[in-house]
């Protein structure tokens, strides 16, 4: 018998933010939605992880790197408003929330592989430069 290699023994969870957080319920009537709920989530999962600590630095954070998020998130009508990104978050449902959340955690942490790359996390080939930190 052959032996197997460490993915075939352990499957890999997708890294993408898209595939953990697809069942996360948007709570926004749809008559209401300017942003799409990836857009906003991606912004604000990037922007706290490059240190923005409110809602208004994860609004510039969008602003400032505009087009490297316009490279792989739909962006329909610009960059959400801090009000906007205040207003879905308090909707949303936290333990919905914390469990596509740590989902997405764990398969990062879980991953020794090279598909840790950004475009595996973010779900698509052109999220190079991850977070855009500086």
């Amino acid at each position: 018998m052959a032996p197997t290699s460490v993915s075939q023994a352990r499957p890999v969870a997708p890294l993408s933010v898209r595939s953990h957080f697809a069942r996360l319920r948007d709570p926004r009537l749809n008559r209401r939605k300017r942003h799409q709920l990836l857009d906003i989530l991606v912004i604000a999962l990037c922007a706290v992880i490059a240190g923005a600590n409110n809602w208004q630095q994860i609004e510039a954070f969008g602003k400032r790197r505009r087009d490297w998020l316009g490279q792989f998130l739909a962006l329909p009508n610009g960059i959400p408003s801090h009000d906007t990104f205040e207003r879905l978050f308090q909707r949303l449902c936290p333990d919905a929330f914390q469990r596509c959340f740590l989902g997405w955690l764990r398969a990062l942490m879980s991953s020794a592989s090279s598909r840790n790359s950004p475009s595996a996390i973010i779900g698509n080939s052109a999220a190079a430069g991850w977070c855009g930190r500086s």
